[in-house]
């Protein structure tokens, strides 16, 4: 039987609105009875976007650190950072932070690792290609796995869900993943934003894996062990 968690506080740091909506079908599914604090700026990601991919600005990590400190001294259990552009910020801030954090992908990575060696990554915003790159080698080298990444960016996809047209966006990235599916024996999706797509992959060659599902699966796991 589930453990209550009615007590826990789960911390949230955004970096943009759109992610706020991608997570709350998750929180209300896997994390009932959490309570679930919210810090969201988007400015982080309107500077991230105006960097080249790899380059983040010092002040979106001081921000992090920030928002990391208010959450801790609010109490919460955990800290979930839920951009993927800027998920080097957790490592930035773990040695002035007491809390437990977690970045919204790693959990998804984790599970990639061990499926397999070709691992698809699929993106729909140019920064985050390199932070999740960079965050799938990481778990890989820590899983002691050798991978071989196969990345592949669909901007316009995006610019479909930013104008309201959500069923382009999906239309575009399954024929994405169908074609990308015949190369590797995972797949991971690189934004929060493509969590649009769960469900419609029931019935896929390799498994797909989205860091919505993932990652509160196991903040529940973490919040059930304190």
């Amino acid at each position: 039987m589930p453990k209550d968690l009615t007590g826990r506080k789960l911390g949230v740091i955004h970096a943009s609105l759109i992610s706020t909506r991608a997570v709350q079908k998750y929180i209300d599914e896997i994390l009932p009875g959490v309570e679930v604090v919210h810090w969201v700026d988007d400015t982080i990601q309107n500077t991230n976007f105006a960097c080249e991919p790899g380059t983040i600005p010092k002040k979106n990590l001081y921000k992090f650190v920030q928002a990391a400190m208010s959450q801790e001294e609010y109490g919460v259990d955990l800290i979930l950072l839920a951009c993927s552009t800027f998920n080097r910020a957790v490592e930035v801030a773990r040695p002035m932070i007491s809390t437990p954090m977690l970045q919204i992908d790693r959990p998804m990575m984790d599970l990639a690792v061990q499926t397999g060696k070709r691992i698809g990554l699929l993106a729909t915003v140019p920064t985050t290609v390199p932070a999740s790159e960079r965050l799938l080698k990481l778990a890989a080298d820590e899983a002691g796995k050798t991978i071989e990444i196969r990345t592949r960016l669909c901007g316009e996809a995006f610019q479909m869900l930013k104008a309201g047209h959500p069923e382009k966006h999906n239309d575009m990235l399954l024929a994405e993943i169908e074609t990308l599916s015949k190369e590797v024996d995972a797949i991971v999706l690189a934004q929060v934003s493509m969590t649009a797509l769960e469900p419609h992959l029931r019935q896929m060659n390799v498994p797909i894996y989205n860091s919505g599902r993932t990652a509160f699966n196991r903040i529940r796991e973490i919040l059930e062990a304190i």
